[in-house]
């Protein structure tokens, strides 16, 4: 059995059963390894940085009886990478940073350790179905959302936070951060063929893989192509930058198409 972990309020597992529980609680997940044998761990990206992220994923790591793990990780363990490749810029990036450096510091102490992590990047979109989505409450955190907002007149204008950066962004006043924009699906089948091929193999070690588009896009960018798939013209409001921005954030991802035959 496969189990997804939700760090931020309780432990959520698929469809097979669910089980109440704060994975910063030793004794609920003693109580849940007891109750049941699990193939594999797929650690999920969490919101409450270092309690959650760094306490409870530490909990986890001491209660996997079966040494395996698929970790969600972030792009943002990059930060503003010039030849350096991991320097993160905020706390939750230094949170992702820590927990890859530990599951590597756990395979080199102990080989039977098999761990792969998936350094995600921008996630925007939806299930084709619509029945799933991102709606928040309150004004998004994340770009698709907000866009979406403003659109439909929810929100009066979307704020576009930092406009004095050395990017080029097709416009010769604004230059806005870049980001890799990747669509939500295209995440899940990269999950999907990542546990397939941690199921397969016995000799994957530690491995990281970045799962985007490997292009940078600005927020005008993705603002212009969302006016022209709708027709729609959004209103934008140019803010201060937001501290632990970084300039451009965008990798290759050679290593997940060569190794996973994902794109």
């Amino acid at each position: 059995m496969t189990c997804g972990i939700n760090t931020s309020f309780s432990l959520v597992f698929g469809s097979i059963f669910s089980f109440a529980g704060d994975i910063r609680n030793v004794d609920d997940l003693e109580e849940l390894f007891s109750q049941t044998k699990f193939d594999a761990v797929i650690l999920a990206n969490p919101m409450r940085y270092f309690d959650n992220n760094l306490v409870g994923s530490l909990n986890l790591y001491k209660l996997m009886a079966k040494h395996k793990l698929v970790f969600s990780s972030s792009a943002t363990v990059y930060g503003q990478p010039d030849k350096i490749p991991c320097v993160a810029m905020n706390p939750y990036g230094r949170t992702k940073l820590f927990l890859e450096e530990i599951a590597q510091d756990l395979h080199k102490a102990d080989q039977k350790w098999r761990i792969i992590l998936l350094r995600y990047f921008n996630p925007v979109g939806a299930h084709e179905s619509g029945m799933l989505v991102e709606d928040p409450r309150g004004i998004p955190n994340n770009l698709m959302p907000y866009i979406t907002q403003v659109a439909v007149g929810r929100l009066p204008e979307l704020n576009v936070y930092g406009h004095d950066y050395p990017t080029p962004d097709g416009s010769a006043i604004i230059c806005l951060p870049i980001r890799d924009y990747i669509h939500v699906m295209d995440l899940a089948d990269g999950d999907v063929v990542a546990l397939e091929k941690f199921l397969q193999r016995n000799d994957i070690g530690c491995v990281a893989y970045n799962l985007g588009t490997g292009r940078g896009t600005s927020v005008l960018e993705m603002v212009a192509a969302f006016e022209k798939a709708t027709g729609k013209k959004l209103p934008i409001k140019l803010c201060p930058r937001r501290p632990g921005d970084a300039t451009a954030v965008y990798a290759s991802t050679d290593k997940a198409e060569r190794e996973l035959g994902w794109k």
